[in-house]
């Protein structure tokens, strides 16, 4: 008999829950210029007062990952974002037994927001092309600080909107190329 996933993934749930608060309660000693340079760089954070920048970055999780290794893969369960500290990552989805380049993301962009609107399951692997530092934010802490929670998921609306945008066109001259064959 096997370790069921979701067992595991709830017991993960929970611990974060109780250790990552008291981590964020911890001060986070950040120069104002620098909290400032991360409200207009990174997108996710924009329109952030500097005091709940400050919070949110307390409960962010940094981490490394080598060049070649997957943040997470398709179809694994996620209750999280991540934003890119430093290195790229590449965004691929399975098709036919093969990964397919979907876009390649750099420093101050985010990946893997869809958690946080209600796809708990990744549709897609991020892989790092190169070292990478990251950090990730977890759904429920994000969701505990109301004027986080507004700003970010604001945010990631119009990221995403963008996102759409961006696949549209690329529906449209695919539809382009197909008639003109």
């Amino acid at each position: 008999m096997g370790i069921n996933p979701a067992i595991v993934q709830n017991i993960a749930e929970r611990v974060r829950a109780e250790v990552l608060p008291q981590r964020a309660a911890s001060a986070l000693k950040l120069d104002p210029a620098i909290i400032q340079k991360i409200a207009q760089k990174v997108p996710i954070f924009s329109g952030m007062s500097q005091p709940c920048l400050l919070d949110t970055l307390a409960t962010g999780e940094h981490f490394t990952v080598q060049a070649g290794e997957a943040v997470f893969r398709e179809g694994d369960m996620g209750n999280s974002f991540y934003v890119l500290i430093a290195g790229d990552v590449v965004v691929e989805k399975m098709r036919d037994g093969k990964p397919v380049e979907l876009t390649r993301l750099g420093p101050g962009e985010c990946f893997g927001e869809m958690a946080l609107v209600g796809n708990d399951v990744r549709s897609a692997t991020v892989r790092a092309t190169g070292s990478l530092v990251a950090m990730r934010f977890y759904r429920e802490l994000i969701d505990a600080n109301p004027e986080s929670a507004s700003a970010i998921y604001r945010n990631i609306a119009r990221i995403l909107a963008g996102r759409l945008g961006e696949s549209s066109l690329m529906l449209a001259d695919l539809k382009k190329r197909d008639s003109a064959a």
